[in-house]
């Protein structure tokens, strides 16, 4: 398929939005080379996108949704739930927030949480939009934020006290 977009257009799109589409792509494959690959098929997929965004906000919900979505259909993928041994990625390969304690504490949650987390925290977007960001109902969300946060907890005070 030909691009629809001229290169400067999705050279700019790139440049504002790769570390978020890598961050939740390293978060949902768990693995460096699986992320990359998963990013670079977002960014394939924008450049064939026929519709221009409304607005930026538009575009960074758009390259959310399509990042978690191909990042679930490689990880549902037949060669991949048939590959052993793989190593799994603890550490992140980007710059992590100031506090680096809790940045690792928030990788070590379920999926999820880490998504939930990410996107309500990390990002700035309201229960709301996470929900139609995740395609969940927002109690969903709300439950897994209270939730995220309590598992959270647990975690850095077992750290403080262990």
């Amino acid at each position: 398929m030909e691009p629809i977009r001229s290169q400067e257009e999705v050279a700019s799109l790139y440049r504002r939005h790769v570390d978020m589409v890598y961050q939740i792509c390293l978060m949902l494959m768990g693995n460096v080379p699986d992320a990359e690959d998963a990013v670079q098929t977002v960014f394939r997929k924008v450049m064939e996108h026929p519709k221009p965004f409304r607005d930026h906000e538009h575009e960074k919900a758009w390259l959310i949704t399509t990042a978690r979505n191909e990042c679930k259909n490689q990880l549902k993928h037949w060669w991949r739930t048939r590959r052993e041994g793989e190593e799994v990625l603890n550490k992140l390969a980007w710059e992590q927030p100031e506090d680096g304690a809790l940045w690792e504490a928030v990788q070590r949650l379920p999926e999820k949480y880490r998504l939930v987390l990410y996107l309500n925290c990390y990002q700035g977007y309201t229960t709301q939009e996470t929900a139609e960001l995740m395609g969940k109902n927002p109690s969903t969300v709300r439950g897994w934020l209270v939730q995220a946060r309590g598992k959270l907890k647990e975690l850095l005070e077992v750290e403080e006290y262990g």
